[in-house]
């Protein structure tokens, strides 16, 4: 699945929904964005998502859609759980967002440049790892 920022707009209707349409079950979540129900249930738990509760069945809203959209592209740029939440939770859907923006924009930008570490580090060891793969093959032949 490919993840964008489309779909959340912190400036304008972000993650709140008071609709009750266009309702989601759990297991039909968990089919769109190939995740677990365990990991839609630990999402709700660290207050990610916020699913209707009717006894023990859930229901997703389009603002948890966009949440959980959200969880998950953070999670596969590297974001902690706790970032994750932290942007979100600073979402005013009365205001402007610009504090929201801006965390969002700088939480970003060094993890762009973590990533980008991680790379570095990956090539060497690329590099490495093929030196010693042709030592090992020069040893064999010999």
């Amino acid at each position: 699945m490919n993840f964008t920022l489309a779909g959340f707009d912190p400036a304008g209707d972000g993650f709140s929904d008071s609709s009750t349409e266009n309702l989601t079950r759990i297991g039909d979540m968990a089919r769109e964005f190939d995740v677990t129900l365990r990991a839609l249930r630990f999402y709700e738990d660290k207050g990610l998502i916020n699913p209707i509760r009717n006894g023990a069945t859930r229901l997703y809203r389009i603002s948890d859609r966009k949440r959980l959209h959200f969880v998950l592209l953070g999670r596969r740029v590297g974001f902690s759980l706790r970032d994750i939440k932290q942007m979100i939770d600073l979402y005013d859907p009365v205001g402007s967002n610009v504090r929201q923006l801006k965390v969002i924009l700088e939480k970003s930008e060094r993890q762009r440049g973590r990533l980008e570490k991680q790379r570095e580090d990956l090539d060497k060891a690329s590099v490495e790892l093929d030196g010693l793969i042709e030592s090992v093959r020069l040893k064999l032949a010999a």
